[in-house]
């Protein structure tokens, strides 16, 4: 049996990433495509567990400390959940994976790009995804969507203007270095054209 795909979906908060990744389950399960839908942090038991840690505005961490519990919540979510449905030639949709922390915490945070790389290469065992789909929106435009919501700002929501202007920065040059894997698409679009885009970044894998 062929070995299934990992599908990432990456972007700042309010670009879509959840409505999306809802959308081309449907639209790839009516092209025969088994899908499985997880997200990030979370997933399985013990990350959603170390989601609300990290994501509760009244906790301080480290930026070391950060970074290290998103590394150990996505281990627990590939081992548990991915590789199973990989290995039985399922599809996996993920909102979110590695390229966040990169973003958030290793350009955001200051950690590095490299350094946060390299936690995540161990707690990962080296997979990469197939392709991802990294949502580029102005990160004013995110943060109006997310406040539309109506709910309570988690603790990284809550970050400052120049935080995620250096979070969007820090996807634009994961984009460049990888142009094979990572493909860009405008999130302020309607959303039936951000789904075409995607599914037509998605057609060679089919």
């Amino acid at each position: 049996m062929a070995r299934g795909r990992l599908i990432t979906i990456e972007g700042l908060d309010g670009a879509g990433k959840t409505t999306l990744a809802a959308e081309l389950q449907r639209e790839l399960a009516e092209r025969g495509v088994e899908v499985t839908v997880l997200r990030e942090p979370g997933g399985v038991a013990v990350a959603e567990r170390l989601r609300e840690l990290v994501k509760d505005p009244t906790v301080q961490l480290g930026a070391r400390a950060e970074a290290l519990i998103y590394a150990a919540a996505r281990a627990q979510l590939i081992e548990e959940a991915v590789e199973p449905v990989l290995g039985a030639g399922g599809w996996v949709l993920l909102d979110r994976f590695v390229d966040s922390s990169l973003a958030y915490q290793g350009g955001a945070r200051g950690l590095g790009v490299d350094e946060v790389g390299s936690i995540n290469r161990f707690a990962t065992g080296g997979l990469k995804p197939d392709r991802t789909l990294l949502l580029e929106l102005d990160p004013e435009l995110g943060r109006s969507r997310s406040r539309a919501r109506g709910e309570v700002l988690d603790r990284l929501e809550a970050e400052e203007d120049e935080f995620f202007e250096a979070v969007r920065s820090t996807y634009a040059e994961l984009a460049e270095r990888e142009p094979d894997r990572v493909r860009r698409i405008d999130a302020s679009r309607p959303r039936e054209d951000v789904l075409e885009a995607a599914l037509a970044e998605l057609a060679d894998l089919l």
